[in-house]
């Protein structure tokens, strides 16, 4: 099961609101979801009324392997940074890694050869 943390669409016609949410890949926009990680509310008047997220279960679900969609992501980089700076310092990590052993593998078989 794939995870995605993105937003969910809530409040009536021209007055929308969003949850942050963790869901299924495979669920629809406004189905069911995992857990409910904060709102989004673009129409509110006051600056702190406009988003409310958890950071630590953000980065939790960010370690457990689930993905962020873009919105998601530049929301969540709006309250807390480093929880992003973290996940690309780690992915680029695993990038690296993955190059490194390719890389010894490609010269291992040129050997072999």
């Amino acid at each position: 099961m794939g995870l995605k943390i993105r937003l969910r669409k809530q409040g009536r016609t021209n007055r929308e609101t969003y949850r942050l949410v963790v869901t299924d890949t495979r669920t629809k926009r406004d189905g069911k979801y995992v857990e409910a990680l904060g709102w989004y509310d673009p129409l509110a008047s006051k600056e702190e009324m406009t988003l409310s997220l958890k950071a630590d279960r953000v980065a939790h679900w960010l370690e457990h392997g689930a993905e962020l969609s873009e919105r998601a992501q530049s929301l969540v980089f709006k309250v807390a940074p480093e929880i992003i700076r973290t996940h690309t310092e780690r992915t680029l990590a695993h990038k690296a890694k993955m190059a490194a052993k390719r890389k010894a593998r490609n010269k291992a078989s040129k050997q072999a050869a």
